[in-house]
């Protein structure tokens, strides 16, 4: 999983980071948007897009947003 959106997009989901990601892999939840762990490429394209900074490298996600690492993950495993 290259990237975790964490608590900022809840409620929010501004679709911004949607708009530039070359591969269509952030999809929306219930309260926030999801990045697909094996359709994205790593391209970053979508942290400087999120108005919110909700998004982060897996290894750069602060402290108190690694809570949000499995729920990212478990998303996807539905």
């Amino acid at each position: 999983m290259p990237y975790v959106i964490t608590e900022a997009c809840i409620g929010v989901k501004d679709r911004a980071c949607v708009d530039v990601c070359p591969v269509d892999c952030i999809y929306e939840g219930d309260q926030q948007l999801f990045i697909h762990p094996d359709e994205c490429i790593d391209c970053g394209a979508c942290v400087p897009a999120c108005p919110v900074e909700a998004i982060f490298a897996l290894d750069e996600t602060p402290e108190k947003w690694k809570n949000f690492i499995p729920v990212n993950a478990e998303y996807y495993q539905k």
